[in-house]
């Protein structure tokens, strides 16, 4: 069953694309395959590069004020769930903070509580891009929703986090684990339970804590689903002309005409995340 807050996504795609409000990026679809059998989804973007993507120039706030012809429905007094203006999916969904709330800054229990809320209604593959360095292309404080009906698959690695979170992979089987967590959800999404999660996490992977920081140490990437919560500390933003944002670690990665086809054809997809957590690129011959 459609929810009255996808329906009403559905809508205003239809209406924002009609008026160019919502410009979808064009892109073809090819599979790499990764270690241990995975299956990574790499995107080449065949639409012009996107004024968030390019590297230099000035980046105005898109989201002070956002365009209303973009909005989906508020949350409260707080937040707002608007479409994404560039999407490669259908009805991806931004729950931004009405008022100006930094991107590097601690998530709040309110940014829960306004999550929590959303989850209620559509569901899907929650993720965070926490600064530049973790693939955030704008300042201004958003989490990003791409739906999912009832027994669809949340990502392309879904058993990844799946194995991780039971805790049948470890950082001695994949060195991934050194920056990265994944620790299990077996209650409802409520707001507490998030963010306590969300500052046990950050705290295991050195990240500091509310208390005694006044924002993270460092660069970060969450990733969310009703079953288990990730996190991954960066070391840099991309390499080899691939920029990698939450979803690279979901397996979806996108390539431009400045990506490096080759090199990540032959090194594979893992040696590509290794190298953003680790701020450096693994030797391949």
């Amino acid at each position: 069953m459609t929810s009255e807050l996808l329906r009403k996504a559905m809508e205003v795609t239809v209406a924002a694309t009609a008026s160019g409000a919502l410009v979808p990026l064009d892109t073809s679809l090819t599979h790499l395959m990764g270690e241990r059998g995975s299956c990574f989804e790499l995107r080449h973007l065949l639409s012009a590069t996107p004024k968030h993507l390019r590297a230099s120039g000035p980046k105005p706030n898109p989201f002070l004020p956002w365009d209303q012809r973009l909005e989906v429905d508020r949350i409260g007094e707080s937040h707002v769930v608007i479409l994404n203006k560039y999407p490669v999916q259908t009805t991806h969904m931004l729950l931004i903070t009405q008022d100006w709330q930094p991107q590097t800054g601690w998530l709040s229990m309110e940014d829960w509580r306004s999550l929590a809320r959303v989850d209620a209604m559509t569901t899907g593959l929650w993720f965070f891009n926490s600064g530049p360095d973790a693939g955030a292309s704008q300042p201004h404080r958003h989490l990003q929703l791409l739906p999912r009906s009832a027994g669809e698959r949340i990502c392309a690695r879904e058993d990844w986090f799946q194995r991780c979170a039971e805790g049948t992979t470890t950082s001695a089987q994949d060195p991934l684990l050194h920056r990265a967590r994944v620790a299990p959800i077996r209650s409802t999404l409520t707001a507490e339970t998030l963010h306590q999660l969300y500052l046990a996490l950050a705290t295991d992977l050195g990240l500091g804590h509310p208390t005694t920081d006044d924002c993270p140490r460092g660069a970060y990437n969450l990733l969310l689903s009703r079953q288990w919560m990730a996190m991954v500390r960066r070391g840099r933003e991309g390499i080899h002309g691939f920029s990698v944002n939450a979803l690279g670690f979901a397996g979806s990665l996108l390539s431009t005409e400045v990506s490096d086809l080759q090199w990540i054809q032959r090194a594979g997809p893992e040696a590509l995340l290794q190298a953003v957590v680790d701020g450096q690129s693994r030797k391949v011959q």
